[in-house]
């Protein structure tokens, strides 16, 4: 939303003596003899917009302003207030650099042109950074037009191109898949914008003709390198490497790195990881294994998404333990396991009946000082509740909350445990302890405590919870009507289903068609109360 939001550079100045509406004769003959900015700054006040406000300002200092500044306006208000009223202060290449580097990292890019003609028109000496800057963050934006056009206007400030900039460039056109972009970009580069590419260059567009499925031109690029005088290095054989894995043909990759081990190059864990992702892909663990030990063999340390690869593999064919002592090594090498990846790990671990184990996995998470987070205590919390163990599931929750504070999803689920083996009292202090927190419920835990209470019995405190829903703001959905209905029928609480109903049709909530099945059934016996209550129903939308 930053990109479109409207940044204006506001200044604010008090008059040191009299407004302009005042002046006096005198003050008339006073203006007119102040011939410079300088002279006018020292018969006005002008109000900076930060206190305390530096008294000697220093482009660093500015810069080191800019960057701390959470908030955009007034960090383009602080970069004009100093450019325009800070005394003997000038801009620099730095200052502007800092100024469009924090616009364009949270994509305000509004402000930006003006700031690029301002530098334009000033003396200073401009540098190739700031262009980089920008396209890499168009790019990030999505937005690779603006990209190339930014790289189109580096020579209009008296810069030279270089290999960088088009290097970030098409790597920019290969994140947002201008393939063919990148091809024109790079065919052009000598004789057009009169830059030498360099192995890197052709590396990008290895991979975005591989990424395009064209591994036979990116082959042909591949031979033509030495040609370019260019000597293609490890990157390069990896890329062509992920071009044949992502056909699928697990053959060709093979070749290249027997290939690139041929030529005495020694590949890095990108180029094995590359080779067992795609073994993995096809099912064929068996020769993922053999690749990581041909890794281990040549002395090449694995890295954060080798371990990633191997260990979503081997919960893929239920090898827990495996991957779990895998988990270990990753611990033991300063590598911390993602959410996502100890919550695989955790289901794996669960559906095989081993709760005790993925307790274990959490334990050494502690140990290894990587703090568990939300989403693997909700995972963990899930499937303890699920064997019946909610009191291991509370002591987890217990250790998490003293260093942390658990999500809203956490205590749902902890809540639907206790509530599915009739703790209610225990559910019941877990949603004070929540609320205490500054942890609001949502719908789905009002209609868990509201389910606990009817499921036992309850169903007049399950209308309580009901009105404190309403009253805190909280809209009931279709599974709140219906749980209440189905659980004031089977108390035999009759009178007050009819408010329930009520509110469901002036809330415009559709309920599902087992309530209305219910209602039928408690009803029908009985015509004239179903009669009765049909036509209450009726009258009191009418009225509404």
């Amino acid at each position: 939303m930053l990109g479109h939001r409207k940044i204006h550079p506001l200044r604010r100045i008090t008059a040191a003596a009299h407004p302009f509406s005042a002046l006096t004769p005198n003050d008339d003959d006073h203006i007119s003899t102040i011939k410079s900015k300088s002279e006018l700054l020292q018969t006005y006040t002008v109000t900076p917009p930060i206190k305390p406000w530096p008294r000697k300002l220093t482009p660093k200092r500015l810069c080191s302003i800019i960057s701390q500044q959470q908030n955009l306006d007034l960090a383009l208000q602080i970069f004009h207030h100093a450019g325009n009223y800070h005394p003997n202060f000038h801009h620099t290449y730095e200052t502007y650099h800092s100024i469009i580097h924090k616009l364009s990292r949270l994509r305000a890019f509004e402000p930006i042109p003006s700031l690029l003609n301002e530098l334009r028109g000033s003396q200073i000496k401009c540098g190739e950074d700031v262009f980089i800057t920008l396209i890499r963050y168009y790019g990030i934006a999505g937005r690779p037009k603006e990209a190339i056009r930014v790289f189109l206007r580096v020579n209009d400030f008296g810069v030279k191109r270089s290999v960088r900039s088009l290097n970030t460039l098409l790597n920019v056109l290969v994140q947002n898949r201008k393939y063919d972009t990148v091809y024109i970009m790079f065919k052009n580069c000598q004789k057009r914008f009169e830059i030498m590419p360099n192995v890197f260059t052709c590396n990008i567009l290895l991979k975005a003709l591989c990424k395009k499925d064209d591994v036979e031109g990116a082959l042909k690029v591949f031979d033509e390198m030495p040609k370019m005088g260019m000597v293609p290095n490890v990157v390069s054989y990896t890329t062509i490497m992920s071009g044949y894995v992502d056909r699928g043909d697990m053959l060709g990759a093979k070749s290249m790195l027997d290939e690139l081990l041929d030529r005495g190059w020694l590949p890095d864990a990108t180029t094995y990881t590359v080779l067992m992702d795609g073994f993995c892909k096809l099912g064929q663990f068996v020769d993922a294994t053999k690749v990581m030990d041909e890794m281990v063999d040549n002395r090449v340390e694995p890295n954060d998404v080798t371990y990633n690869v191997m260990i979503e593999a081997l919960c893929k064919v239920k090898k827990s333990g495996e991957a779990v002592n895998m988990i270990g090594d990753m611990l033991d090498n300063n590598y911390m396991p993602s959410s996502s990846l100890c919550c695989k790990v955790i289901d794996v671990l669960c559906r095989e009946g081993k709760a005790g184990e993925a307790c274990s996995l959490w334990k050494l998470l502690l140990v290894k000082n990587c703090t568990p987070d939300n989403v693997i205590l909700s995972t963990l919390v899930h499937w303890l509740c699920k064997e019946g163990k909610v009191w291991e599931a509370r002591k987890l929750f217990d250790e998490f909350e003293r260093g942390s504070i658990p999500s809203v999803l956490t205590y749902n689920m902890l809540i639907t445990g206790m509530c599915e083996r009739g703790e209610l009292c225990e559910a019941g202090r877990l949603w004070d302890d929540m609320v205490g927190r500054g942890c609001n419920p949502n719908s789905f835990t009002y209609n868990l405590l509201i389910k606990g209470f009817c499921k036992k019995g309850y169903a007049k405190e399950g209308i309580k919870i009901f009105e404190e829903m309403m009253d805190k703001g909280c809209s009931p959905n279709e599974s709140t009507y219906s749980i209440l209905i189905e659980g004031l029928c089977s108390s035999g609480c009759e009178a007050d289903v009819l408010s329930v109903v009520s509110a469901a049709a002036s809330n415009k909530v559709a309920m599902k068609s087992d309530s209305w099945r219910v209602l039928v059934n408690k009803f029908v016996p009985h015509c004239s109360n179903i009669s009765h209550t049909l036509e209450s129903i009726l009258l009191e939308d009418v009225a509404a």
